[in-house]
Formats: C-alpha cells, structure tokens, sequence
C-alpha cells in the first residue's frame, strides 16, 4: 500500500490474499485522471460523482502530483470537471451543490498552481486555465444566486469561503484574471444582503466583510473598480436609522447592514481576562474593511459617530478569556455573541455603543507595541482611520461636541516614572480629548532606538488638523493641554540628544517643524481656542521653562542650515518656524531674572513666573506667519499606494492559508437540509 494511500485513509482493510478496496468516490477520481473520457462508459457519471462525499485530501493529492505534460494529456477532463461543477451548481439537490463547491476549490488551487508553470513549459497548461476562466462567468452568477436564495447556511458559508478562495489564488489580487469577472458579474449585492440579515450577519459577517475588503482593493489605482463605486454611494439608512435608537429598544442593535456589522467586528478585536491583562488579535483585515468605510463613504461617519451618552448599568462578570491568540494575525473572525453585541463595556459601571470609543481603545492596545511586523501595520491603518476621521467636518463635530461627553478607558504602557491612572477617575468628556489623550500617550511612549518616524509624523499631523477645526469654529475645549505641550518638547528633546543616529534613517527637521508650527498654531490663534486666559499664560510658562530644550534645537537647525549638506534647507524652515518661540524666551527671560533678583527669590514659583508673564504681554512682538491653520488632506493615492499593496498582499496570504471549504461534516450537512423546508 502507498504512503499517499496510507495517508488518505483511501483503502478498506480486506483479507491479505486480496487486493485492497478503494472507494467509489475514489475510483472516480482515477478514472478522471485517466486518458479515456470517464463518461464514456458511464452516462450517468458525472450525476453519480456529485452525489458522494468528496474526497478532499486525495482528490487534491491526485492533483498535486499531475505535472505539466500529464496535464496536456488530460486537460479535456480537468475541463469537463469543472464544466459540470459549475453546472451542478445549479442543481436544486444540496448535496450535489456542496459537493460541487468542495470539488471547485481543489480545481481552481490546482489550475492556480499549473498557471506559475505556463511561462515554463511554453503554454502547454493554458489552455486548462483559460476554460476555468471561460466558466468563471457561469460560476460567479451561480454562486451569486445561491448567496441570495433561500438556501442552508452552510451552503453561504461554504459559497463564501470558496470566493475568498477565489480572490486569494495569487499572492498580488491585482494580478488575479479571474477577478476580472467578479468584477463584471458583481456580487455587491448578494454581500450586503447577507451583512442586512440578522442570522446570515452572525454566522457570515466576518468572511463577508474581508471578501469585500479585497474585493475593492483590486486594482484600484489602475482601473474603475465597481466595488469600490457602490461601496461609496451606499447610504443604507436602516441601519443608520436603527443605530440612532440603539439605546432605546436593545433588539435594533442586530438590525442594519454592512455599517452595522462593521460596527460589532471592531468591537470584538480585542480580549480581556479577569485580571485586565489585555491583549489583542491584530486583524488587519477587519480594519482594513473599516478603513475602506470610513475612507470611501462619509454616511459611514454618521454610525461612527452616532452614539448616546454614557449610562449606569448593573456590573455584570466577566468570563475569563485566553489572551493569547490560537490562530494566525489578521484571520480571526470575532466570536458570535460579540458579532452580535456592537455595545463593549469599557468598565463595570458604564458601557456604550459608541464605535469611535471601542476602535480608541483598541488602538490605544495596538499602539502599544510596534515592534511587531503586523502590529505596526495596524498601528499605521489606525493612525490612518484617524486622518480620515479629523478631515470631517461631521465627524469633528461630534468629536467636540460639549453635549456628548464619555469616559473612555484608554490603555495606558506601564512606565517607571508614572503612576497606573485609576479607571475611577477618568473624567467624562467629549470624545475628541480621548483621541488627543491617545496622540500623547503614544509620543510620550515610542521615543526609542528604533524610532517609528511615520507613526509620530501622522500623530502630530492629526493633533494639528484637530486644532484647525478649533480654531476655525472657536471652540474652547477644556482639555489638560499641559500634558500636549510637555509631551512635545520631550519629543523636541529626544531629536537633538539622538541627531546623529536618527539622521542616518529619517529627516528629522520635517517632524520637528511640524512640531514647532503646532506651538506657533497656540502662540498665534490660542486666543480663539484656548478655554481660559490661564491656558494661555501656561503655554508661555511651559516655553519658558523648557527655553533650553527650544535653544538648543535653534543652534542645531542654524549649524546644518549654514552648511551645505543634504539637510540645508529644511534646517532652515525649522530656524525660521522658531521665530516667535525664540522672541518668547528671549522677552520673558530677562524680565523673570529681573523679577527674581528684585524680589531677592532664588527660585520662582509657578505662579511668581505667570505673574511676570502676565504683567509683560505689552511689549511683546510677534511676527504673524501665515498657513498655520492649512493642511494637506489624505490621499491615499500616491503616498499610501504602496503601503495598501502590501498590507493586501499580506491579508490576501493570510486568508488563503486558513480558509478552508472542508469544514462541514456530510452528517451535519445531511441534518441540515433535512430541515430545510
């Protein structure tokens, strides 16, 4: 008996004097694999094949094995397989379906793999692959009506994994010809149907979701793309409708589509345990999807944003949960109860429905830690999501809007010189002071050898395109903007004691004036956005105190900008940002040192400084510099497009790797539609 045979499990055991026997299914799959065609015998044997439970493991072994000349040699019957796979799809016997379904996939990974070895063997395979692409209009339609009918779910599920099969043969889904014809015969539709359903949403959603996620990811830069089209003009208001009452009548938060569904994935990203020792699943495919939402269709803001206000509810236990994920990054479907729970408790006391909420702490989680190839591609996407998010007008509106205040529990890195902040305390404000809270924690946390440069370029640029919004329509948020500046002028600090070594990977003259021009944002228009006139005179303490920090970034921005070299000319537009910083130090310093040494007082206090600043703003100069308050808004594209490649690539690797059609047992799948009326 073969090792292969062995393996499969293909033979029954009979007497020794006897010939082994194999099974039906199995001796079908030879006759396939023969020269003569299998029906010439036979009528009825394609109408037999389908009706026996698949073989997967020696169908595709028989299939590995075929090299390129076997296949030429055969290829008339690998065609008529998948001829009448696709035609049994059609059938009204489930069984047939399913067992087309399963036969298909292993079809469609062999043909893939044979389509590498036609540059090889001159075209000799081509031909197997350009019929299953001939059929692949057939197929797409027969699979879109079995995603739309009224069938088991099983047999969506297995429809489902079959066109992220599909969509995954090739590493790059931009170079995927069959995708070409999903993109003819659109099954938009049938996915938002499936994600409008209660049922099919919880048992669905999560392959739904990804599959359409690279479905609009293919070829985007280089042709229309139909996908993403009707992703952004859809505007599905029941969902938004339901969303707004969501609070009121808790059944409505399983009613709704493809924003809803969205919704409940993000807020299952992360696990807990008793302790509260967090860890999260990195699923970039889930936040990709979310990224695509909010990034292509701005109804999608109003259920990011489309909340109530926090509410008392019982404490109820929490169910420890391994915190260690059992699956591989970016391929993890959330759990059915949370698919159908969008509402995550952020603490015992309070819970929320609030998307923006859950996605800050999961971000806050993912932030944490971007060692990590995977993390750090979720901690950009988050950052992403974010620039997105502050680029809306909608969205900033309810961001800082006085009358939608929240406690949202951001997670914190453990660091030796601060104390864990009590979850008690965490004071109910509106949601953009959590974002801001978020920006801090990660410049305050990330200042290491390997220095995450676009990370912190995207964190500052947020904080800026927020305080835009600010300043243009006046709003005074009371925030502990303290915390924002200190942070700032650290980071300024960590620059200039690391020069050399950062200098030799990034242009850290672009970061700091970004960081500079957030000061002049403060010094020139905090008047109109600033809650108090304390906060103002505490922006110029905290310049003041920290001069030497500012002195020293002087000095180095005007030796490079002096000499020639490579950094010259952004040296330069960092020493001529530091104007009205440096005419700050320069007027209050004397006037502290003439205060001090009158007042016979060594060291000032606090508010001794803030009283000379105070009592010293007439004669303060500055110049006024203009386009503070511009910006350039996010373009994916050119920027972005190579990030997006890979990110797609490496999802697209990972969901053909776990994907798998040979997960439903015969016996359930008989029990099933038995049950089908």
């Amino acid at each position: 008996m073969s090792q292969v045979e062995k393996k499969a499990g293909l033979l029954r055991r009979t007497s020794s004097s006897k010939k082994p026997l194999k099974e039906k299914v199995v001796l079908m799959y030879d006759e396939i694999f023969a020269k003569e065609d299998p029906a010439k015998n036979n009528p009825r044997f394609w109408d037999e094949l389908f009706l026996m439970k698949v073989n997967l493991e020696y169908l595709e072994s028989k299939l590995e094995s075929v090299d390129g000349e076997e296949v030429q040699r055969i290829q008339d019957n690998i065609n008529s397989l998948f001829h009448h796979c696709v035609q049994a799809l059609g059938e009204e016997h489930q069984i047939k379906v399913v067992n087309a379904l399963q036969v298909t996939e292993a079809q469609e990974d062999h043909i893939d793999s044979h389509r590498q070895v036609t540059v090889l063997n001159s075209g000799r395979v081509y031909s197997c692959h350009g019929f299953f692409l001939f059929l692949s209009q057939d197929l797409m339609e027969r699979l879109d009506s079995l995603l739309c009918g009224d069938g088991s779910e099983s047999l969506k599920s297995l429809c489902l994994k079959l066109l992220l099969c599909l969509v995954t043969v090739t590493d790059n889904i931009s170079q995927n010809t069959i995708l070409e014809y999903v993109m003819i015969n659109s099954i938009f539709e049938a996915i938002l149907q499936i994600l409008s359903e209660v049922s099919s949403r919880g048992q669905h959603g999560y392959d739904a979701v990804v599959l359409l996620a690279l479905l609009v990811n293919y070829r985007k830069y280089e042709s229309v793309n139909p996908y993403i089209v009707k992703l952004s003009i859809v505007d599905d208001e029941p969902t938004l409708d339901n969303n707004v009452q969501q609070y009121k009548d808790k059944e409505e938060e399983n009613q709704g589509g493809f924003f809803s569904t969205l919704t409940s994935m993000v807020g299952s990203m992360f696990i807990a345990d008793a302790d509260e020792k967090l860890s999260v699943q990195t699923n970039e495919a889930i936040l990709l999807a979310l990224y695509e939402a909010v990034h292509l269709n701005r109804n999608f803001i109003t259920v990011l944003a489309q909340s109530h206000p926090e509410m008392d509810i019982a404490a109820t236990p929490i169910t420890p949960t391994p915190t260690t994920p059992t699956t591989p990054l970016g391929t993890t479907p959330p759990s059915l109860d949370m698919m159908n729970n969008p509402e995550l408790p952020l603490d015992p006391n309070l819970q929320t429905s609030n998307l923006l909420i859950t996605f800050l702490k999961y971000a806050s989680i993912v932030m944490q830690d971007t060692k990590d190839e995977h993390r750090l591609n979720s901690a950009r996407l988050c950052l992403i999501i974010l620039t997105c998010i502050a680029e809306d007008q909608y969205a900033d509106a309810f961001l800082h809007d006085d009358n939608m205040n929240f406690r949202v529990n951001l997670h914190r890195m453990p660091m030796r010189h601060r104390k864990k902040a009590a979850d008690k305390n965490i004071p109910s404000r509106p949601l953009v002071c959590a974002v801001l809270d978020l920006m801090v924690e990660f410049i305050v946390t990330h200042m290491m050898k390997e220095f995450p440069m676009d990370l912190y370029l995207r964190c500052v640029q947020i904080i800026h395109k927020l305080l835009c919004y600010q300043k243009k329509c006046r709003i005074r948020l009371h925030y502990t903007w303290r915390e924002l500046w200190s942070a700032l002028i650290n980071l300024l600090k960590f620059l200039l004691s690391n020069e050399t070594t950062l200098l030799a990977k990034h242009n850290i003259f672009y970061l700091a004036l970004l960081v500079v021009n957030l000061f002049n944002m403060f010094i020139t228009y905090g008047d109109t956005f600033l809650p108090t006139s304390n906060s103002y005179d505490e922006l110029y303490y905290e310049i003041v105190r920290m001069h030497q920090v500012l002195d020293n970034l002087y000095c180095m921005v005007l030796r490079v900008s002096t000499n020639t070299g490579q950094w010259k000319e952004a040296a330069s537009k960092v020493t001529h940002a530091l104007v009205n910083v440096r005419a700050i130090i320069n007027h209050f310093n004397p006037k502290i040192e003439s205060y001090a040494a009158v007042n016979h007082i060594s060291q000032l206090s606090e508010e001794q400084v803030l009283e000379v600043v105070r009592s010293n703003y007439d004669t303060l100069t500055l110049k006024l510099q203009d386009g503070l308050d511009q910006f350039e808004r996010y373009s994916e594209q050119p920027k972005e497009a190579a990030f997006f490649k890979e990110l797609v690539r490496s999802i697209s690797l990972n969901v053909r790797k776990n994907v798998s059609l040979n997960t439903l047992s015969q016996d359930v799948l008989l029990k099933e539609f038995s049950t089908i009326s």
